[in-house]
């Protein structure tokens, strides 16, 4: 079929609406895979499901998507050593002495601090955050829906807020492609306009400090206060319980460099992979070989300090590994299943055609809010902010010079527009990551997050609405 039109959109909008209604997020998105392939062969469903299994398979086929999806699984290893090593305890221990983070209100702003700070790539911000909190989050029986909130409102909104990163690469040659001489200059102006991103710090900070929490998320909260459960009964957390609830080894000392050290080599790697795989430009890494390598360090440099201090033997470094590895093997299945719709929308060619509805709403004062409206729309149904930059810039900034609207607004729009569907669609690698960090059942993270991020793309648009009038 070499224009599927308006069915191009019913495969990812089945694969969320399913999701999100029977919480069977497997079955969901592989039903949307399945779809869309099947639309794809002319309407023959045992083609499109012999080609939804190759999509699958073919997930493989692209090494960044490998290194993701190793990446997810070894995260599940570096836990595994973290807390068998009585890291975790000793972290837990020192704070509570110290009595820093003893409120709701200092854990929420600590995991918003820590977010803030470490921008370099939005995995690893929402990896750090949920592994430093967590177990302070769990002993202040905090939900753990709340802590994913905070793990996706600081990665990808910060990363490109503080665009030192591949984020600022990819847009800057985005830009570049569409003739400006000084890309830097245009998404520096940009950077400002970005409300979405901006707010959706800002609100998140808010309830942190404020704690007025509403919808389900005032739920989860309620139910994790008055009865310490800081999962839902019935929820199916990313990470398997045997690892979050894995305890130290019997007569380990609980020292908190053992959960200090391993987390600190990742951050540290991060920029060092982004350093070298951009060949001495950091902005210029990759940043899914970057997040592998900085993996894959920290695990081995916590492997190496437990043999050194001989609290682990050869033999138990091995079983830990694989136990936090297998750990997340539901991790890289949803990884696989989110790579695999992406690219069954990449070839049903579902956001150019939501993005050439674009033409029918063409007055100057509405242009940047409509194009934040198709952004998010892009993004959330395909749950890819780069594969949506991609599509939107192209179009975003001709639209405006044509119509004489501003070309920084415009492309700020669509930049904010991406980050909504990043920041909680379901599909999204970014959402799927936050949930594992917190260690959270995915569809919960989805239906508390929503409401916040639906208010903030709501006050979006006003503002949108306003700035198109007046610019």
């Amino acid at each position: 079929m070499p224009n599927p039109g308006w069915l191009s959109v019913l495969p990812p909008v089945l694969a969320i609406v399913l999701a999100i209604w029977t919480k069977q997020v497997y079955l969901s998105l592989f039903l949307g895979i399945w779809l869309g392939w099947t639309i794809l062969a002319d309407g023959n469903p045992i083609l499109g499901l012999r080609d939804a299994l190759e999509a699958c398979i073919n997930v493989f086929q692209d090494p960044g998507n490998t290194k993701v999806v190793a990446f997810s699984a070894l995260v599940g290893a570096l836990l595994a050593f973290t807390q068998h090593s009585g890291g975790v305890h000793g972290f837990i221990h020192w704070i509570s002495r110290r009595g820093f983070i003893n409120t709701r209100r200092r854990a929420g702003l600590l995991a918003m601090g820590i977010g803030l700070v470490i921008f370099v790539e939005s995995s690893i911000t929402a990896l750090v955050t949920g592994a430093v909190c967590r177990p302070i989050f769990d002993k202040l029986k905090i939900s753990r829906e709340k802590l994913a909130y905070y793990c996706d409102s600081t990665s990808a909104p910060i990363c490109i807020l503080i665009p030192l990163n591949a984020w600022g690469a990819y847009i800057l040659g985005l830009l570049q492609t569409q003739g400006y001489e000084s890309p830097l200059s245009v998404m520096l102006s940009a950077l400002p306009l970005n409300f979405y991103a901006i707010l959706a710090f800002s609100f998140a900070v808010y309830i942190a400090v404020t704690q007025r929490d509403f919808g389900p998320m005032a739920r989860a909260e309620r139910r994790a206060r008055e009865t310490g459960q800081v999962l839902r009964p019935g929820a199916e957390p990313l990470v398997s319980k045997e690892l979050t609830e894995l305890q130290p080894k019997p007569g380990v000392p609980h020292r908190m460099r053992n959960f200090i050290v391993p987390i600190a080599v990742m951050v540290a790697m991060m920029p060092v992979g982004l350093y070298i795989t951009g060949e001495g430009n950091i902005m210029q890494g990759s940043g899914s070989t970057s997040v592998f390598w900085a993996v894959l360090a920290a695990t081995a440099v916590g492997a190496i300090m437990y043999l050194w201090q001989k609290m682990f033997t050869l033999h138990e470094i091995t079983d830990l590994f694989f136990k936090g590895f297998g750990g997340l093997m539901p991790l890289a299945l949803l990884m696989m299943f989110a790579f695999a719709i992406g690219k069954t929308t990449g070839e049903l060619k579902t956001g150019q055609y939501v993005a050439g509805l674009a033409d029918q709403f063409l007055h100057p004062s509405l242009v940047p809010a409509i194009l934040f409206l198709i952004a998010c729309f892009i993004a959330f149904s395909t749950g890819t902010s780069w594969g949506t930059f991609a599509i939107m810039i192209p179009i975003a900034v001709p639209m405006a010079k044509l119509l004489g609207t501003s070309e920084p607004l415009a492309i700020a729009a669509v930049l904010g527009g991406g980050i909504f569907g990043d920041h909680c669609s379901p599909i999204s690698d970014t959402t799927i990551i936050s949930s594992m960090a917190s260690a959270s059942d995915h569809i919960d993270h989805v239906n508390t997050q929503l409401p916040y991020a639906l208010t903030v793309a709501a006050v979006t648009l006003v503002l949108y609405l306003v700035a198109g009038i007046i610019s």
